[in-house]
């Protein structure tokens, strides 16, 4: 048995310093976000391996778009799916909106009555619907042309600013799935242009054939998950179907499990669903995605020398 070696702060101590002191400690989450960094330092390494990444959550309300466009942009990720909701705020900011910090116990009635909409502690002015309309409708007949929804949003990556999560996908050829994008404002956006008389034959299903093809020909792959939801289980099925089942594995999430829906299900649960191999190599940490995701990403970024 290893002993606990308590973890000692010293000045002006770098992140990954930090996170390799939280694996000597070893135990805890403080030991299990320390063991995430480096099972995704090996599936980054590892050349046959493709890591699948699965975003859920407030991420852009967050804080967090710029840490999203460093794993996109270092090719520490091959796979994306994400909500609509993200792709939603990420594209409202690109077109010149802001989010803006707030609190919990703020007025909701007020902040109604002032044009905002509260994410926990964050806001968001109603105003961005206004710009994201007025970009749907003005490239609709180009993102009409789309026949499913990964198709959809690589035509929205080449349209959209750039530093925006869309387009660093576009540019950076990573395969982006959004599953549930009519649950979100962009959806609102494409179907108010719909109840207009405009046509489009996007397809929902047809982006199934797409990940499943990729998750098939992989000899590895790896699952990253950030708050679970659509995304952890469109990603979950492909492994499920692949002969070639996830042998990295990380999640990040509060949800628990007890309640017995995907976010809060532990990895080592997939192994009963043949969704990842019995040799995989996996971590559940049970943080707050905004406090693990900068530090994962800051302790990677030391040792890839970026």
């Amino acid at each position: 048995m290893k002993k606990v070696e308590h973890i000692k702060i010293s000045k002006e101590m770098k992140v990954n310093d930090l996170i390799l002191a939280m694996g000597k400690a070893g135990v805890m989450q403080a030991g299990k976000l320390a063991l995430a960094v480096d099972i995704l330092e090996e599936a980054i390494n590892d050349k046959e391996c493709k890591v699948f990444f699965g975003l859920a959550g407030a991420m852009v309300p967050g804080g967090m778009k710029e840490i999203i466009l460093d794993l996109i942009n270092n090719k520490w990720i091959d796979v994306m799916v994400t909500t609509g909701a993200n792709l939603t705020h990420d594209l409202g900011e690109s077109l010149g909106y802001e989010h803006y910090q707030g609190d919990e116990n703020m007025d909701d009635n007020k902040l109604r009555k002032e044009g905002y909409n509260r994410i926990y502690n964050s806001l968001m002015p109603n105003e961005i619907y206004i710009g994201l309309e007025k970009f749907i409708k003005g490239n609709f007949d180009e993102l009409s042309k789309a026949k499913n929804i990964k198709e959809f949003l690589n035509i929205l990556g080449k349209l959209a600013p750039e530093n925006t999560i869309v387009n660093a996908c576009y540019k950076n050829n990573i395969p982006l799935f959004c599953p549930a994008l009519a649950d979100s404002g962009i959806g609102l956006m494409v179907w108010g242009q719909i109840a207009q008389g405009k046509t489009t034959d996007v397809n929902a299903f047809d982006d199934l054939k797409e990940i499943l093809d990729i998750s098939w020909t992989s000899r590895k792959s790896a699952v990253w998950y950030v708050n679970g939801g659509v995304p952890k289980n469109y990603i979950q099925q492909a492994m499920q179907l692949s002969p070639n089942k996830a042998v990295y594995g990380v999640q990040i999430t509060t949800d628990r499990e007890e309640s017995g829906g995907s976010s809060g299900a532990k990895l080592k649960e997939g192994l009963s669903w043949d969704k990842m191999s019995e040799k995989a190599k996996f971590v559940d940490v049970s943080l707050d995605s905004t406090v693990a995701l900068p530090l994962i990403t800051a302790a990677l970024k030391t040792r890839f020398k970026y």
